[in-house]
């Protein structure tokens, strides 16, 4: 069996919060094209989840959603019980689920404060740790893996909230990985750049100062196709990263060198896609 085979996630279970959004999405399509069994979890009601599984083509024998707010310790404990319900057991945990508003901070509300850093941070927190305690009570050698982004260690205008909670992420990611290593489970982080999708999608169509910043942010030049951070995920499942604990995989385009000199893209790179649609993983 090749590491990339199509059946190189075969008999794992697999769970991802926030699984139904632009990127969630191709993520699971990802992970089911390789053989895994998943439980897809998010905050849309069961109608509407219903109908993009069906759209998606997901097979029922092998995915399951379950509706579920990840702030709520409650409800975090009824998803990881379903998962071993339906599938047996648990092997991977995938902390995806999160928001960003953005405000200027001198304007930026407490109620939006409590729910970006409740989602983002306190959300992921519950998962891995309920996460983590199955897997010691089933002894397997399972991973967490936190979707952080490229402004954890990186200022970028307006969404200073969303930053803190991806920055507070991974040293819960690196603590979690210290901890958890003697029992054998691998705790990493994967931080994608600006990905075509979502709001930053929106704002580079209609907000001018923020297309400057973002097409001066991305040194290789062009916006990050979504399928890259499916394929970062894929990996991050598979035994390709069994050596790997307490790790931040930057999969951003250089983001995370910002910031650029203002002409530093006055020659374009040849190779790769244009694509004008991005946004904020």
């Amino acid at each position: 069996m090749t590491t990339f085979s199509k059946d190189c996630l075969d008999g794992k279970v697999i769970l991802i919060t926030g699984g139904l959004g632009a990127i969630g999405k191709i993520v699971v399509t990802q992970l089911l094209a390789h053989s895994a069994r998943v439980i897809v979890s998010d905050l849309i009601p069961e109608d509407t989840a219903e109908q993009i599984v069906v759209e998606a083509g997901w097979s029922r024998d092998c995915c399951q959603y379950v509706r579920a707010d990840v702030r709520d310790f409650r409800q975090v404990h009824s998803l990881i019980a379903m998962t071993e319900h339906r599938f047996g057991g648990l092997d991977i945990a995938l902390c995806h689920a999160g928001i960003v508003v953005s405000r200027p901070i001198l304007e930026y509300p407490e109620a939006d404060w409590d729910e970006v850093i409740g989602i983002n941070l306190k959300g992921a927190f519950l998962v891995a740790q309920a996460a983590a305690r199955t897997m010691i009570s089933q002894r397997t050698t399972g991973k967490i893996v936190f979707t952080s982004s490229w402004v954890q260690d990186v200022p970028w205008p307006e969404i200073t909230p969303y930053a803190i909670s991806k920055s507070g992420m991974k040293m819960l990611m690196r603590g979690m990985a210290r901890e958890l290593a003697p029992r054998g489970i691998r705790v990493n982080a994967i931080a994608p750049g600006i990905v075509a999708v979502g709001m930053a999608r929106r704002q580079w169509e209609t907000e001018p100062d923020y297309r400057h910043r973002a097409e001066r942010a991305i040194p290789l030049g062009f916006m990050q196709p979504p399928q890259s951070v499916a394929d970062a995920f894929l990996f991050a499942c598979s035994a390709a990263s069994d050596y790997m604990t307490g790790t931040t995989l930057l999969v951003d385009g250089g983001c995370s060198l910002y910031p650029m000199d203002e002409d530093a893209h006055s020659e374009k790179p040849s190779g790769g896609s244009r694509d004008t649609q991005v946004g904020f993983s």
